[in-house]
């Protein structure tokens, strides 16, 4: 049974992740074996190897005993090439010589779902917490670190390929095949620093790999692939570790399009699945993501090779192609990125070699005279650099020649090992290893990338990603009242006696505990009630059905809007008693709600949905009863401060009509925020005690907000 724990950290993971001796369990010289692929790949390892199997005294170039108990040291790491069998007393006696870390290649535990195999996988993870080792796998492809050259895995070639290419990303993946994919860049020269694959990440797993990685300060940026993770609060501790360390997150999560699978209540649980809370989770700790695949080796060596920007959001690209630099300049104004005018002085030195047929601007048009000559090339490209307005410069390079990319790249990579700006290089042709790039891969201040819409991607979230950074700010004080949760959990635990849903009255008096405006309303059992309620109450009104048993009074026709008399209250909750009754005769009525109407205003819609790995959600959206409609919508995790609610709002497609779209009046845009902020204290404070709220809609008017509407539902 998994018990949630804090991750570890590398002073748990390093003799599993940088051990100084290794042993192979099942060490053998057949061709293709497990055993002989591993002690293959670590022939280039700086520390010790020891095979172990009784058939032999040496194999694959490395000494060999009968047993673990046979070594002539503890090993730090024990690699098990044995049958699912073996692996339950292998690790026992690897526990007993005193190993730190086993990496289970074995398949067949939990990933088949039969019982007898997921205890046999708990059974692993008893025994590995109480001999104090720590376990990579089971169904585990390997680990490898590139630097000592610790290559312990069954992949061919491994150990050759890793060999002297040391790198400063890092590699952690759910699957081993994924991850593989990603470091096999490697073969064409990119240097990396580790490979970790979790398995079934019966003990350790990828959030404790990435906590790890944050603590050791060879590394960069990390890239995690995954397809769920066991405990979002685990993971999110260690995404935190790793911001907190200034290192990049660059997350590409598989398995985003299956829906939830039960019908959810209320109009915004409808629009909040497992995908969207891992990305507002994912959000909340400034991990980068990306649904590209092809992009996350990019995005980490860019990241990894390059200081916070110089100059904001501001590019230079210098092309020698009229056509791929407005290529360029396109992929760069559609990130939100600037391109500002050359400077005079970088004016100046293009003049001098730019023929009257190019373009000295930004994008520039260098065209092909600039590359007769490397001499020319380098003087544009430090002129290019140089110039203080930018904060990366783009390179395209559009065919690929021995004497155009190959006579260039070895220039760009001069350039950018003596200067501060970002340098990249945009690879346009689908010669994909063509001269040069190789060089341009492997270079360690460069960032070659093989599409210009990644590029521009890359420069957007490096810019962002370093903005946050600089404004993070400390927790702002609460808005919401000291007693405003007791209070709330009050009414909470008063209305569970008739339901799960809670009616709108109660919905309301629990949000208005927290400084959320509602409007004054009061509750008849009859439409000459209705009407004489109506006397005491400020014109316009509206009737809505009051019940616990109707959550969308609209589709019973459950709602009057504007009634200006006594009468027309009388008239509607006649209408809607006798609209309920037809349309869902068994539900239990309380009679009719009469409120005030809020002022015309832009409706909004605040949601909470409860998500199993991270907990509660804030849903904020624009569209009323349209909600679903439009699927104009932002989420994060509660409770949010100012800042983030304010970037909720204005990520919203129709956040403009807050703003005064077309000659209509602002809206109040703080009230807006200041209501999201105490609903989102709400969210967090209720935590698990709801499932789900919709208050919908919030009515956001030129001199405040109202919630004219809620619906709250328990867990």
């Amino acid at each position: 049974m998994y018990n949630e724990r804090a991750v570890y950290r590398m002073n748990d993971l390093r003799r599993l992740i940088d051990p100084q001796t290794i042993a192979v369990v099942g060490a053998s010289e057949t061709p293709g074996s497990f055993g002989q692929r591993t002690l293959a790949n670590l022939a280039g390892f700086g520390g010790k190897v020891f095979g172990v199997n009784p058939k032999y005294r040496e194999t694959v170039g490395f000494p060999c005993v009968p047993t673990l108990a046979d070594l002539p040291e503890s090993p730090d790491c024990v690699v098990m090439c044995v049958s699912q069998s073996l692996v339950e007393p292998t690790l026992e006696e690897a526990i007993a010589i005193g190993a730190g870390g086993a990496i289970v290649y074995a398949s067949g535990y939990a990933e088949t779902g039969r019982p007898d195999r997921v205890a046999a996988q708990e059974r692993l993870v008893d025994i590995a917490r109480r001999g104090g080792i720590r376990i990579a796998g089971p169904n585990c492809v390997g680990l490898a670190n590139v630097r000592s050259g610790a290559a312990m895995n069954f992949m061919s070639g491994c150990g050759e390929m890793i060999d002297g290419r040391a790198g400063r990303v890092a590699v952690v993946s759910q699957s081993g095949a994924l991850g593989y994919t990603v470091l096999q860049a490697m073969a064409r020269g990119v240097g990396m620093s580790h490979y970790l694959a979790a398995g079934n990440s019966s003990d350790v797993d990828v959030a404790d790999f990435v906590a790890a990685l944050a603590d050791d300060p060879n590394v960069g940026a990390i890239i995690c692939l995954f397809e769920g993770v066991k405990s979002g609060a685990r993971f999110l501790a260690a995404a935190r570790l790793a911001d907190a360390a200034g290192k990049p997150l660059i997350v590409y999560k598989a398995g985003n399009t299956a829906a939830s699978g039960k019908a959810a209540l209320s109009h915004t649980g409808t629009l909040v699945g497992s995908v969207a809370a891992y990305r507002a989770a994912l959000e909340e700790v400034g991990a980068i993501q990306t649904d590209d695949l092809e992009a996350v080796l990019e995005l980490a060596n860019f990241f990894a090779r390059n200081d916070a920007p110089r100059n904001g959001r501001r590019v230079g690209i210098m092309a020698t192609s009229g056509g791929a630099g407005v290529i360029n300049a396109d992929k760069a104004e559609q990130k939100g990125l600037e391109l500002p005018a050359l400077s005079p002085a970088t004016r100046e030195a293009l003049a001098t070699v730019v023929p009257d047929f190019g373009s000295i601007a930004n994008p520039a048009d260098l065209t092909a005279e600039v590359l007769k000559t490397a001499s020319t090339f380098s003087h544009c490209l430090n002129a290019f650099v140089d110039d203080p307005a930018f904060s990366a410069v783009v390179v395209p390079l559009v065919f690929a020649h021995d004497a155009a990319t190959g006579a260039r790249a070895p220039i760009i990579c001069d350039v950018a090992a003596r200067k501060k700006n970002a340098i990249v290089a945009v690879w346009m042709n689908e010669w994909l290893e063509g001269p040069g790039s190789a060089v341009l891969d492997a270079d360690p201040n460069v960032t070659l990338f093989r599409s210009a819409d990644r590029c521009f991607s890359a420069i957007r979230a490096w810019c962002d990603w370093h903005e946050r950074r600089a404004s993070r700010r400390d927790a702002p004080p609460r808005r919401s009242a000291a007693d405003a949760c007791d209070n709330a959990r009050a009414i909470l635990a008063a209305a569970r006696e008739r339901g799960n849903v809670l009616s709108e009255q109660d919905s309301k008096r629990a949000l208005a505990a927290y400084g959320i405006r509602v409007p004054h309303e009061t509750i008849a059992s009859t439409p000459d009630e209705a009407a004489n309620a109506a006397q005491t109450m400020r014109f316009p009104l509206v009737v809505k059905i009051a019940s616990p048993d109707i959550a969308h009074k609209t589709e019973v026709s459950g709602i009057r809007l504007n009634l200006k008399d006594g009468q027309a209250v009388r008239d509607a909750a006649r209408d809607v008693l006798a609209a309920a009754a037809k349309h869902k005769p068994q539900a239990r009525l309380d009679g009719v709600s009469v409120q005030e109407m809020a002022p015309p205003g832009v409706e909004l819609v605040l949601g909470i949905q409860r998500d199993a790995q991270f907990g509660t959600l804030v849903v904020v959206g624009l569209g009323g009863v349209l909600v679903e409609l439009l699927g104009d919508v932002s989420i994060a995790l509660a409770p949010v401060t100012p800042q983030k609610a304010a970037a909720m709002l204005s990520s919203l497609k129709g956040y403009r009509l807050l703003t005064g779209y077309r000659g209509q009046p602002r809206l109040d845009v703080e009230s807006a925020i200041d209501a999201i902020c105490r609903f989102s204290e709400f969210a967090a404070d209720m935590g698990a005690a709801l499932s789900e709220a919709d208050v919908n809609p919030v009515i956001v008017g030129q001199d405040g907000v109202v919630a004219a509407d809620a619906l709250l539902v328990l867990s």
